[in-house]
């Protein structure tokens, strides 16, 4: 089973990853983004570094999909199709302009013909109010003072995933939307392995 997890900042991608990891005992492959030296200079000057770190973000997710393309089983913390949605927020927003993101599709096209797809693409929903408390909680210096940023990704996200989701005919059953409460739960955590399986189990069928 091979699963990617995609929703907005503070939607709780890496910890899914990382528990539903440890719960199938199958390898975690982790998009290393805060370690990504283009990311402090995306927050500080998003209209400079917007194409550059994006196309940073594409390039170095590739690799880590493109290296474990044979993994029968694995849990992705990120994938393309999320990158994507930040690309459309950024044109949204005016701060890419329409040649900057004519070329990241470009490579991000060029990315996605050499990939195997997830089977599960598991889209984490959380309430706004949740996603600020979340982002608050962790404390990145880099995250604060970007309430005005956050705001818009919030409110426009879902309905940029979904056309994005259109755009690359993407089976509408391997689309899970999933509400998320509180997943160190154990009953909250059962019910989103159960909902994962049963979901994967119907598409076997």
């Amino acid at each position: 089973m091979r699963i990617g997890i995609i929703g907005p900042i503070g939607s709780g991608k890496s910890t899914l990853s990382k528990l539903l990891s440890e719960h199938y005992k199958v390898p975690m492959v982790a998009e290393p983004v805060e370690k990504n030296e283009y990311l402090p200079l995306f927050y500080e000057n998003k209209k400079t570094f917007a194409l550059l770190s994006q196309n940073a973000f594409y390039s170095s997710l590739f690799l880590l999909m493109w290296n474990s393309k044979s993994f029968k089983s694995c849990i992705f913390d990120s994938t393309l199709f999320s990158n994507l949605v930040f690309t459309e927020l950024l044109r949204l927003e005016g701060i890419m302009s329409a040649y900057e993101v004519a070329l990241t599709y470009a490579i991000a096209d060029e990315h996605l013909k050499r990939l195997p797809d997830v089977d599960i693409h598991l889209v984490l929903v959380r309430t706004e109010d949740q996603l600020f408390d979340n982002v608050r909680k962790r404390g990145r210096d880099i995250e604060k003072d970007q309430h005005d940023y956050l705001k818009f990704h919030y409110k426009n996200y879902f309905d940029v995933l979904d056309r994005i989701f259109k755009n690359y005919q993407v089976p509408q059953e391997k689309i899970l939307y999933l509400n998320i409460g509180n997943m160190f739960e154990a009953k909250e955590f059962k019910r989103i392995c159960d909902t994962i399986e049963a979901r994967y189990e119907k598409l076997q069928k």
